[in-house]
């Protein structure tokens, strides 16, 4: 017998819930354009493999591949906009945000082995050259490089924009950088333009497109055809730069990887209002014991000087301290004890608590200006921190510890006619001096909040005859 469910959940195939989350996209009137593009690019990608099978041509088989991620491209366009439209459920409750991240690295992972299958074809025709027909060569170039130019500067793509932005330059980007430099000097107007780095997508089309005209230069005049294989080689080794990046900086969003090399942890971060849209604020940032400082504080600060314009950074290396136990905390001597009638455990396990947790046996340099011992951190402790916010009423140094009553002096106490020296209730003499306080258990408290040897003798002793 189970549970009664008056309404009963219609369970839909995974097909019925794509073909439903498919709707909602297409229902938005911004995502049609996303879907033309799609079914256009579905047809030139079409074309474009048919003649690269005609030409036989592996340079432009490689540069198909750029048509290809543009597919891939206008895929995630539409998880983005998918995105945008579906709420936080109670399953996931941060979004579906991650999505984005998902398809952008899965998009680039997947180019760059489309390229490595590239580069592995290219070796073993460099074995045994084909011939290269270059009926359709140009054309198929022109076609490709249209379409691909197309798609990205009609096509607003979000998450695309945002990585190539955030990673990294690549190789590529480096070179023409350069070059850039140089043509700026003598026309300063292309500056908006080339500088501070072209957009990677439009460059690996550009140089791919140029890549394709020159083999089709070489294998007219010459009849080389071997030139369509370095083609073919160089291609597939500028869409591995340029993807690679881009991968790196989504995995490590994916894995939560921190991007400052270095830096282990930002605390007691303090940021206030200056004035109408001017912040300050200062931070402690902990990094690595072989990291370098001025490295780490020139990331960090070129990180946060945008939004913060006045900004205090203090950066400390990480310093771990290990201090062996056994030689802070000294052996017992159960000695001390001379009872007769007091059990040898007994003895021994009282005397581990009343000598070898003694405040004299914690060296100075555990120990804070009030007297408790430090946490094993290498980060800076606050001594005015506030409370914890989940203390859950259990005695620590922010509660106080419950103290039981003693017992009156005219109780019943047996074998009172023995001699006993019975002294305060010993659970009234633990609690009071700190034994139910966990986090003071190394701070000394116990050997000397105890009732006395004798006492003790006095009370393993009734235990032993009651």
């Amino acid at each position: 017998q189970g549970t009664i469910h008056p309404f009963r959940k219609t369970h839909r195939s995974i097909f019925g819930k794509l073909l439903q989350e498919f709707r909602l996209v297409a229902s938005d009137r911004r995502s049609w354009r996303i879907l033309l593009f799609g079914a256009l690019n579905l047809l030139c990608t079409g074309c474009l493999l048919m003649w690269c099978s005609s030409t036989n041509s592996m340079a432009l088989t490689a540069y198909t591949y750029l048509t290809i991620f543009d597919l891939f491209s206008l895929i995630t366009c539409l998880i983005s906009s998918w995105v945008t439209m579906k709420k936080p459920s109670q399953l996931y409750s941060f979004g579906f945000e991650r999505l984005e991240v998902l398809s952008v690295f899965a998009s680039t992972v997947l180019v760059q082995l489309g390229a490595l299958f590239i580069l592995k074809e290219s070796v073993e025709r460099f074995m045994e050259q084909p011939e290269v027909h270059t009926g359709r060569l140009l054309v198929g170039t022109f076609v490709a490089l249209f379409f691909n130019l197309l798609t990205l500067l009609s096509v607003r793509n979000k998450p695309f924009a945002y990585v190539s932005e955030a990673a990294s330059s690549s190789w590529l980007q480096e070179h023409v950088a350069d070059l850039s430099r140089s043509l700026c000097g003598i026309i300063p107007g292309l500056s908006s333009v080339l500088l501070p780095r072209m957009n990677p997508f439009v460059l690996i089309n550009m140089a791919g497109a140029l890549s394709l005209c020159i083999t089709y230069m070489l294998i007219e005049i010459n009849n080389y055809n071997a030139v369509d294989t370095a083609s073919a080689v160089a291609i597939a080794l500028m869409t591995f730069g340029t993807m690679y990046p881009m991968s790196v900086y989504s995995g490590k969003v994916l894995l939560q990887v921190s991007t400052l090399d270095g830096v282990l942890e930002v605390r007691n971060e303090h940021f206030w209002t200056v004035g109408f849209g001017s912040l300050a604020g200062s931070a402690h940032v902990r990094i690595r014991r072989d990291a370098n400082e001025q490295l780490v504080l020139a990331h960090v600060t070129n990180r946060l000087l945008p939004l913060v314009s006045t900004l205090t950074v203090q950066i400390f290396k990480d310093d771990w301290t290990r201090p062996l136990l056994s030689g802070a905390l000294p052996s017992s001597n159960p000695s001390s004890f001379t009872s007769s009638s007091v059990p040898p455990g007994a003895v021994e396990g009282y005397a581990g608590l009343s000598s070898s947790f003694s405040s004299s046996s914690v060296p100075a340099h555990l120990t804070s200006a009030g007297g408790d011992l430090d946490p094993l951190t290498s980060t800076p402790s606050k001594l005015t921190s506030p409370p914890p916010e989940f203390s859950f009423n259990t005695p620590g140094r922010n509660v106080q510890p419950v103290v039981l009553p003693a017992p009156p002096h005219h109780a019943h106490r047996p074998y009172a006619g023995l001699g006993l020296n019975y002294g305060p209730s010993p659970y009234t003499g633990m609690l009071s001096q700190g034994l139910a306080r966990p986090g003071a258990g190394l701070q000394g408290e116990l050997g000397t909040a105890a009732a006395g040897q004798n006492s003790a003798a006095g009370y393993f002793k009734y235990l032993k005859e009651t």
